[in-house]
């Protein structure tokens, strides 16, 4: 008995772990870029009292086991790269990646992170930057005196600078051989891991890698009414394993009264 105890509280805490991720997951619905996390789980060790295929009897054979299981655990947040919704702004340092591909952008102490929010800005030098600052890659710097700016769906930027239109160079994107091993840094950013392989990168619409659509942002792929469903059922599982301790508990009362 004292075995539901310990295997109902299993489903109790990773209950609240898919509560948490779903918390998370809503938290960004307005998040750029935000890739919503997908709760994975694994059932634990099982005590198997018989052996399936054993000798019951003379020539006959057991079809079937006899395990008790011990719960379940969390074992992974996946990430689902699904495409988030495209949203105009019309804001000419907005930029949205149809398809596969990461904006690379540099720290200040010169590492890479990779982002898919393309909610770019104009620095005081000219230079395009996230909302923290950091600079994209490879360095777009718009002159002080361009009239128009804008960005080809390969990452081709251009400017009017004296009535002449001005290459300010190409925006190249970044893929991975596993885009869900990327280490979520917090900020819209990513860090390349092992599991992730090694950052490859390549021009826009070319060998599998996205567009860039200029003027427009890539909003969350998180769906409100599927969130809202699994937290409903995260909610009853939970409630459903406290139940199961109860019930034991009553089950041993029952027994000690017995005995008494």
């Amino acid at each position: 008995m004292l075995r539901a105890f310990s295997t109902a509280a299993t489903g109790m805490n990773a209950q609240q772990k898919m509560v948490d991720t779903i918390a998370n997951n809503l938290a960004n619905i307005n998040t750029n870029g935000y890739k919503r996390r997908q709760a994975i789980f694994e059932d634990l060790l099982y005590i198997k009292l018989k052996q399936a295929g054993r000798e019951v009897a003379s020539g006959v054979i057991a079809p079937a086991e006899v395990e008790i299981g011990s719960g379940v655990k969390f074992a992974a947040t996946a990430k689902v790269f699904t495409p988030g919704e495209m949203e105009n702004t019309g804001r000419k340092t907005d930029m949205a990646i149809m398809g596969d591909g990461f904006f690379e952008v540099m720290l200040p102490s010169g590492e890479s992170r990779y982002t898919r929010d393309g909610a770019f800005f104009k620095n005081a030098n000219g230079e395009l930057v996230t909302a923290a600052g950091y600079a994209i890659q490879p360095a777009i710097t718009i002159p002080q005196d361009a009239t128009s700016f804008g960005v080809g769906s390969d990452g081709t930027v251009t400017a009017m600078v004296n009535e002449t239109q001005s290459n300010l160079g190409q925006i190249q994107l970044v893929k991975f051989p596993n885009a869900e091993g990327l280490s979520a840094e917090g900020g819209n950013l990513y860090s390349e891991t092992e599991s992730s392989g090694a950052a490859l990168i390549g021009i826009a619409g070319e060998n599998g890698y996205g567009t860039i659509q200029g003027g427009m942002l890539e909003k969350s792929n998180v769906q409100m009414v599927s969130e809202l469903v699994n937290l409903i059922t995260a909610q009853r599982a939970y409630e459903i394993n406290s139940r199961a301790i109860k019930t034991g508990d009553g089950m041993l009362q029952t027994a000690n009264q017995l005995i008494r």
